[in-house]
């Protein structure tokens, strides 16, 4: 702990309701007060507001403040904010600490609300004691070179090419197939405009073949990646040649695939006129279907959604053998497949359905589904289905479809219609099946190299699904279209786009700042055994004679190697053991 006199200011918010509402915010205000080095403390009704954020800075400066505490709601969305505070107003900003009395107390202890206030004075005294052991730290800064590697040919990755490419950046832009486009190529038309994919897909590989400042490597993967944010080393493998390439930001947009049903499901296989909607579109594409059917028939979720619980109630379809139903759901066996909603599949059904309508207006097109889920402005597009006579029959999914042939070579569906409660028989020319788009097997081998986490879906994870949506726990590394979840072209285009920003951004300024959270290592306890650096996911710990050592812009300050040190040779910075044993202290004995 410093020698100076501590001034600690306490600034707790009402957040409207949602603290105030139940903490007696006054209350814990005038608790505050009484702790040991606490200078001033005051409420505000929203300490996030300009008020609230103009209050912190005058006080710091008018009581002479030298640590900050504000317990408002959640750090992951407020911290950043009231850290520039505290900056703007001459502290350094390791010496703020925030106290989460919303999430943690007020919203999990709703209908107790003296037990609630005593929680928030608990969780202020606990923000005291850390915060009397904090001290400022300095962020390392890193020089940052003005390359990307766009890793992905697709429409997101030619997007994210060109944008970078557009700044004056140097670009890589590989692709592991022998050709851009990606699914792109796949394609007919794109909904809901019924635009031609060609008239996207033409002019974007035009622009990179043209661009002088985008290199394009195709049949090449990447291979190795060392370094870290500014200074990454890329090893590529085009067959047995390897190539190394320094770049500064790396841009991910690998795409996805699209599930290919197993032999036998749904009769997938086993006949030629028993397909999936990437094939359909191809043909449509290329103008193979020539002869008009009488009925085509389209099944949803084939593949997706598999695993979710539904709850049905037979007593709802008097009109159907109940008996025989029942026993066809307790046979039933768990469909292969994904448990997520791939979320694109139903508008591209639909948008399928109107090309054959439009191509052929007398065939009958039907669409069995389980749930229609038609997200943002997609409604009308389903209206316009309907308009078209496309015909849509929602079927128990507890009982899949049954497909069988018949003897002039037609194909039958049998299903139980929800509506009428009854066994209907669908004769039919072709069935199409609705699949999923799923991550590449490669992407886990991706992840691994890149260091960046997989979601429970497969797929890369976003920092923050809606504040950090195309960047990654590892800096510099950013993710875009497909690569981080199911996306319609539009999309991928836009989330390209967003992640060529940041990276842009990144690569502009030159330099770059890390946080100051990483650990250190004293050289005087280590033994070199090496178990830091065994056990460090991020590659930061080191081992030179026979002294480990950190490198900060890749320790992400998780704290498995202080935790695992035989010798405790390893501390980490603004979270040091005294700073958290302080605030064990507080909240077991009530003193800070």
């Amino acid at each position: 702990m410093t020698e100076e006199e501590q001034k600690i200011g306490v600034f707790i918010c009402h957040c409207g309701v949602n603290i105030g509402g139940v903490v007696n915010v006054p209350e814990v205000v005038k608790y505050a007060k009484t702790l040991p080095n606490v200078a001033y403390a005051e409420a505000n009704i929203y300490t996030c507001s300009e008020a609230g954020l103009a209050s912190i800075k005058e006080n710091i400066k008018k009581q002479g403040l030298n640590r900050v505490i504000v317990a408002s709601c959640t750090p992951r969305t407020h911290e950043p904010l009231f850290r520039s505070a505290c900056q703007e107003a001459g502290i350094n900003h390791y010496l703020f600490e925030m106290a989460n009395i919303r999430e943690h107390c007020s919203w999990v202890h709703k209908h107790q609300p003296e037990r609630a206030t005593q929680k928030a004075k608990d969780l202020v005294r606990m923000a005291v004691a850390r915060a009397t052991w904090l001290e400022p730290q300095e962020e390392p800064e890193l020089e940052v070179k003005d390359t990307s590697l766009v890793i992905g040919g697709g429409i997101a990755g030619m997007t994210a090419a060109l944008s970078l490419a557009n700044q004056g950046f140097k670009v890589y832009l590989i692709e592991k197939e022998p050709e851009l486009g990606g699914n792109l190529r796949r394609l007919s038309k794109l909904y809901p405009t019924m635009q031609d994919t060609r008239d996207i897909l033409e002019p974007a590989l035009k622009a990179v073949k043209s661009s002088d400042k985008s290199e394009t490597l195709l049949s090449t993967t990447v291979s190795d990646v060392k370094g870290y944010v500014g200074n990454f080393k890329v090893t590529l493998a085009r067959g047995e040649e390897k190539r190394d390439v320094d770049v500064g930001t790396i841009v991910v947009t690998c795409g996805a695939a699209a599930y290919t049903p197993p032999k036998g499901l749904y009769q997938y296989g086993e006949y030629p006129n028993i397909i999936t909607q990437m094939q359909l579109d191809e043909l449509l594409r290329e103008g193979k279907v020539k002869k008009a059917p009488e009925r085509v028939v389209m099944i949803q979720c084939v593949g997706a959604r598999k695993g979710e619980i539904k709850s049905m109630d037979l007593a709802g379809f008097p009109k159907s053998d109940t008996a025989r139903l029942l026993a066809k759901i307790l046979r039933a066996k768990k469909e292969e497949g994904w448990p997520y909603c791939s979320k694109i599949c139903c508008m591209n059904a639909i948008k399928n359905a109107i090309l054959v309508k439009e191509k052929f207006p007398k065939t009958d097109v039907m669409i069995l589904y389980g749930d229609v889920r038609v997200y943002k402005e997609y409604e009308d597009f389903y209206s316009q289905a309907r308009e078209a006579q496309v015909k849509f029959v929602k079927h128990i999914e507890e009982v899949p479809p049954e497909i069988t042939q018949t003897p002039d070579g037609k194909l039958s569906v049998m299903a139980y219609d929800a509506l009428s409660g009854q066994e209907i028989n669908l004769p039919c020319d072709l069935v199409v099946l609705s699949t999923p788009m799923i991550p590449h097997k490669e992407e886990v081998l991706l992840a691994r190299l890149l260091k960046v986490p997989i979601s429970s879906d497969g797929f890369l994870m976003e920092a923050h699904v809606k504040l950090r949506p195309v960047d990654t726990q590892m800096d510099g590394i950013f993710v875009a279209g497909a690569a981080s979840g199911p996306k319609d072209v539009s999309e991928s285009i836009i989330s390209a786009k967003a992640a060529a920003a940041p990276a842009g951004t990144l690569m502009a300024n030159k330099k770059m700042s890390t946080e100051a959270l990483t650990s250190v290592v004293n050289e005087d306890e280590c033994i070199g055994c090496g178990l830091c650096e065994e056990i460090c996911v991020y590659g930061a710990h080191y081992v030179e004679e026979g002294v480990s050592h950190t490198i900060a812009a890749l320790c992400r300050g998780c704290g498995a190697c202080a935790a695992e040190c035989p010798r405790r040779a390893i501390s980490m910075q603004h979270y040091s053991d005294e700073q958290i044993l302080s605030q064990v202290k507080a909240a077991l004995t009530g003193e800070s």
